[in-house]
């Protein structure tokens, strides 16, 4: 349920720089260059985008799509929404706006459904019809990662448009290791579709036997997948126990999962790391500890020019965000912001380039919409 606040509610922050690849010391604590504004309230929201007229759509993990006014104090839960399965790390999932919505009113999210056998993670969309009874219209799931598995866990289901006009989504392997690597299962992937969900002609690795819309593979659970101003493709993923990853994303690559990791199993099985096999894609930047990386956004506004180009990570593990300097295809780490003990499952740029996140809602954390202003 949507529980609009009216007040503006200051968040302690604690400042601290990163490290480079390596886990690096703490810096001591300071003021964060920026100011925070709680603009709404959520039960469990996943993620967010804008409207043209600056209104959000902000998806609920227990299967709601909330319409809320761009000053937060209005919300309405739009209908169409399938069923969703919100077991475990199940849920309503991403949402981005067709790059024509203006002309098509196209909105794609993804969602983990209830199936016959088992449950699987989906990619729909619906026609947004606005007014006194807001809705999507003709919604039809447009692909399904396969196989089906049990479980609830590691669906990914991060969504976006490249500059061509062909979408990108992640499905993440469903904590079954092996489908990571597996040429016909979708699971463990970047995925290139055009826009209706069906794969793209000329995708890597068709040739090669694979499924034919895989972009590229041996991934484990990506929640996060941007784009930057070069058109170059950032994902990062949740390591199993400990090294978190961010990867540039190539056709055709094989990023190693489950074969390598800068982490280990839960059980304290070793994982050798990615420099022992240096034909398998290695990461730009890793975490270890983790961070528990959630949500990816490459800012581009103009409210905090010293920040243009950089991608802004949320983090459920060091509850916080996090700012990785961009330069080409390399990556450093650069901002560590402790927010106040919240998990961060949500980073977005607001039409005025303010930074805008998502609290995770679970785990002790909040659940709160909440805005980066310069001080």
């Amino acid at each position: 349920m949507h529980k609009p606040t009216t007040g503006i509610a200051a968040i302690l922050l604690l400042a601290a720089c990163g490290g480079a690849s390596e886990p690096g010391a703490a810096a001591p604590a300071g003021d964060p260059p920026f100011k925070t504004t709680v603009i709404a309230d959520f039960d469990s929201p996943w993620a967010m985008t804008f409207l043209p007229d600056r209104r959000m759509l902000v998806t609920e993990k227990d299967g709601r799509m909330l319409l809320v006014s761009a000053d937060g104090k209005a919300a309405a839960a739009l209908g169409g929404i399938p069923a969703v399965d919100s077991a475990s790390q199940g849920g309503l999932m991403d949402v981005v706006l067709h790059p024509k919505f203006a002309e098509n009113h196209l909105v794609y999210f993804s969602f983990s459904e209830p199936r016959g056998g088992g449950k699987g993670l989906a990619l729909a969309r619906g026609r947004l019809v606005d007014g006194a009874d807001p809705r999507l219209d003709a919604v039809s799931v447009i692909f399904r990662a396969s196989p089906d598995v049990g479980g609830g866990g590691h669906y990914s289901g991060r969504i976006a448009f490249a500059p061509d006009g062909h979408l990108f989504f992640t499905s993440g392997e469903r904590q079954k290791f092996d489908p990571a690597q597996d040429p016909q299962a979708t699971l463990g992937k970047v995925l290139r579709l055009n826009d209706d969900g069906t794969p793209a002609a000329d995708n890597p690795l068709a040739a090669k036997g694979f499924a034919p819309a895989i972009w590229s593979y041996g991934h484990r659970n990506l929640l996060g997948l941007a784009f930057d101003p070069a058109g170059n493709l950032w994902a990062h993923e949740m390591g199993p126990r400990h090294g978190d990853e961010l990867n540039l994303i190539l056709p055709g690559r094989n990023y190693g999962y489950p074969i390598v990791s800068n982490g280990d199993h839960y059980d304290g099985r070793i994982i050798p790391d990615h420099d022992t096999r240096p034909d398998l894609e290695a990461p730009k930047l890793f975490w270890n500890p983790a961070i528990s990386p959630a949500g990816l956004m490459i800012y581009g506004g103009d409210l905090f020019p010293q920040w243009k180009g950089s991608a802004f990570i949320g983090a459920m593990n060091t509850a916080g965000l996090v700012r990785v300097a961009l330069d080409g295809v390399s990556a450093r780490k650069a901002d560590q912001w402790d927010m106040a003990g919240q998990r961060i499952r949500e980073v977005e740029q607001g039409p005025d380039g303010a930074i805008w996140l998502l609290e995770d809602g679970q785990r002790g954390s909040q659940g709160r919409l909440i805005r980066l202003m310069p001080r």
